[in-house]
């Protein structure tokens, strides 16, 4: 009766393992037909391959790590980097933690993060030291860095000495209006002051021609005043 009962709970076990094995060989014809059709270089079909292989088991390591290399050869590196994050996130292996850390780094890249790509690059020779194609991405990455600070230095140095052009001009113009002012304003002076002067010697002259004149008068009425008495000596 024992031997019995367990024959029956073997089979009924393997009744229940028969989903899941059908599962796994499901997911790794995907996987499997998914490469075939990388290889091929037909990526778009591969993506679509890997990503059903991905809806019947999420947690794939294989099947989130194939279809970020899909979507990179498609040249759409975000996408490639959040399923290469999920790939490291899903395994525990350092070898497979190298190599999604690896290829994160060459998404990060492509995408102009370098100061990210390079720490992506670092963490996957921590886990694998002797790889030397990171260890060349590493300093390309780096050369790209450098490059890219001596440029932004250089912009930087232009803009400034552009920056301090305008502002010597925007001085030199500055200096030649005050010089060419002073002389606006002397002439405008000057010409106020031969207004004035004319004013003045107009007053002048109309004060010298009124005392002429009572001079005149004064004179007139004194000849008179001879005349007169002229006559009456006659």
């Amino acid at each position: 009766m024992k031997n019995h009962s367990i024959k029956i709970f073997l089979f009924v076990f393997l009744l229940g393992l028969i989903p899941q094995i059908l599962k796994a060989q499901s997911v790794r014809s995907l996987n499997n037909s998914g490469v075939d059709l990388y290889e091929k270089e037909k990526y778009s079909d591969a993506e679509v391959n890997f990503k059903k292989s991905i809806e019947k088991d999420f947690e794939s390591f294989e099947g989130h790590f194939n279809l970020g290399d899909a979507l990179y050869k498609q040249e759409r590196y975000e996408e490639s980097l959040e399923a290469y994050k999920n790939a490291y996130m899903l395994t525990k292996d350092d070898y497979q933690k190298s190599k999604a850390l690896h290829n994160i780094g060459n998404s990060l890249l492509k995408s102009q993060k370098l100061k990210e790509s390079v720490e992506a690059y670092k963490g996957s020779l921590k886990l694998d030291p002797d790889d030397l194609e990171t260890k060349y991405n590493l300093s390309y990455a780096l050369n790209m860095m450098k490059n890219q600070q001596q440029k932004q230095e250089q912009n930087q140095d232009k803009k400034e000495n552009e920056d301090k052009n305008e502002q010597k001009q925007q001085q030199d113009q500055q200096q030649n209006q005050q010089q060419d002012q002073p002389q606006e304003q002397k002439e405008q002076q000057q010409q106020k002051q031969k207004q004035e002067i004319s004013q003045e010697e107009a007053k002048r002259i109309l004060e010298a021609l009124k005392n002429n004149e009572a001079d005149l008068q004064k004179e007139l009425r004194k000849r008179e005043a001879k005349v007169k008495k002229k006559e009456k000596d006659w």
